[in-house]
């Protein structure tokens, strides 16, 4: 039987979600939010 505890200490993300998480947050992301509020800026 697996025990949980010993394979989590064991746990190490691979360097690739690494990356890809540093990527995300210095991406500039537009949502619809963003989107909606510029159209509504231009619309006045």
């Amino acid at each position: 039987m697996l025990n949980f505890e010993e394979e989590l200490k064991k746990f190490k993300p691979s360097l690739e979600v690494e990356e890809i998480e540093k990527a995300v947050y210095e991406e500039d992301l537009t949502d619809m939010t963003d989107i909606l509020r510029e159209m509504l800026e231009k619309a006045k």
